[in-house]
């Protein structure tokens, strides 16, 4: 990485170098210098990291700008053919409004009205409306009350009806407006007070409804072909502990799930991938192997990770591969949705010659030569490489749509990282 046209990685180099040549270094002075290098490098390599390069969301990159679109061959607007739409009247207006012919701007002459020339303006009216139940109340003769009863749902003297609730419901859950902003909208609008705690008790009573729907759709993720699974950190703080956000997903059901911790115990609990036993599409975190039958890789993740491998580690190979993912991926689309076995084996090669390039480029550290004990450190490349290398598990090179493919394998194995 370059910094003020300084290559960090160089400098840190040489310096380690003098520090190694320097026999009269005290030992812990030369731990210090060891850390503070280390610290040098992390930060550097964090200075660089974007939502094009990492998992950070594109909001936190500086300065962001958006790509301008290349123009199109066609001309803005709707093309030849299409079948254009456009707002149609409503069955009944709520309220019609003649306007007269001003007959002193006629010429002379004898007329008679022959219909009417319509437009019409939707528009919203925002207002308040009470509905008041009054339930009878009898007397005998001897002077006893007989009271009609009220629906069950009218309970108290005032209460907020359904059309508030879904209403507060839908911008609270579906808009994702934060509560102070809806009680002003109430306020401002309607003239409703409605407090953030009534709010809560909507979505409370919104999500008790929905159980069955919860339990439905989550069966019906489990029953899926394929699904893809993530999870990210949270800036909820429920009891004083922060979240996670885990996620489920395909084509037609998407199910979030929060919880203090990140690995099995919460997938467990979500209640989904214990009953899957079919693709699972990740981003290569080890408690994703424990379920599943097949694995598709996120290559979006790969592709970020290829992209800081070249910035940061001017790694070659990776370039190279951010190429031929892209070509994979593009081909099978093509395809739709799936290679001719001739067309997959020869990608499966170029992937394969690709990987034995990158070992000569990118090798892995010298198990023989470290002091401790356990695994020998890598570099975030390397233990990409590693990650990407999938037939050093004995299984297929990866070929899928948007994502590569490894067979269900011991998670220890297959964890690089």
């Amino acid at each position: 990485m370059t910094v003020e046209n300084i290559n960090v990685e160089n400098a840190v180099q040489r310096v380690n170098d003098l520090i190694a040549q320097e026999k009269n270094l005290s030992p812990a002075l030369k731990a210090s210098l060891e850390v503070l290098l280390l610290l040098v490098t992390i930060l550097t390599n964090r200075l660089g990291l974007t939502s094009k390069n990492s998992s950070k969301p594109p909001s936190s990159d500086p300065n962001r700008k958006k790509a301008p679109k290349e123009p199109g061959a066609r001309k803005p607007g709707g093309q030849n053919g299409h079948i254009g739409t456009t707002l149609k009247p409503f069955p009944e207006p709520d309220l019609v409004k003649e306007i007269r012919v001003d007959r002193e701007t006629l010429p002379p002459g004898n007329y008679q009205s022959t219909g009417y020339e319509r437009r019409r303006i939707v528009d919203l009216d925002i207002s308040l409306f009470v509905t008041e139940w009054r339930a009878e109340i009898l007397e005998d003769e001897n002077g006893k009350r007989f009271v009609a009863p009220f629906p069950e749902d009218v309970a108290r003297p005032v209460q907020y009806g359904i059309g508030v609730k879904a209403h507060a419901v839908y911008m609270s859950q579906y808009q994702l407006i934060p509560y102070n902003r809806i009680e002003d909208h109430f306020q401002d609008q309607m003239g409703i007070p409605v407090s953030a705690g009534s709010i809560h008790n909507f979505n409370k009573d919104a999500s008790e409804r929905l159980e069955f729907f919860e339990s439905w759709g989550k069966s019906r993720l489990a029953e899926s072909a394929l699904v893809h699974s993530d999870e990210t950190g949270i800036h909820i703080d429920i009891d004083g502990v922060r979240r996670w956000l885990h996620s489920v997903s395909n084509d037609s059901f998407t199910c979030f799930y929060p919880h203090a911790k990140r690995g099995c115990e919460a997938m467990d609990e979500m209640g989904i991938l214990p009953k899957f036993q079919r693709t699972l599409c990740h981003d290569h975190w080890k408690p994703y192997f424990h379920y599943g039958g097949l694995h598709a890789l996120c290559n979006a993740r790969h592709l970020r990770e290829l992209e800081r491998a070249v910035e940061q580690g001017n790694q070659q190979w990776a370039a190279q591969m951010i190429v031929l993912l892209k070509a994979m991926n593009k081909a099978t689309h093509e395809a739709g949705g799936r290679l001719e076995e001739t067309e997959s084996e020869q990608f499966r090669k170029r992937y394969r010659d690709l990987l034995r390039e990158a070992e000569l480029e990118c090798p892995a550290p010298d198990e023989t030569a470290k002091k401790k004990k356990g695994k020998t450190a890598r570099s975030k490349a390397r233990n990409l490489l590693e990650r990407l290398d999938s037939e050093r598990f004995g299984v297929k090179a990866p070929i899928l749509s948007g994502a590569s493919t490894m067979e269900r394998q011991d998670p220890e194995a297959l964890s690089t990282s």
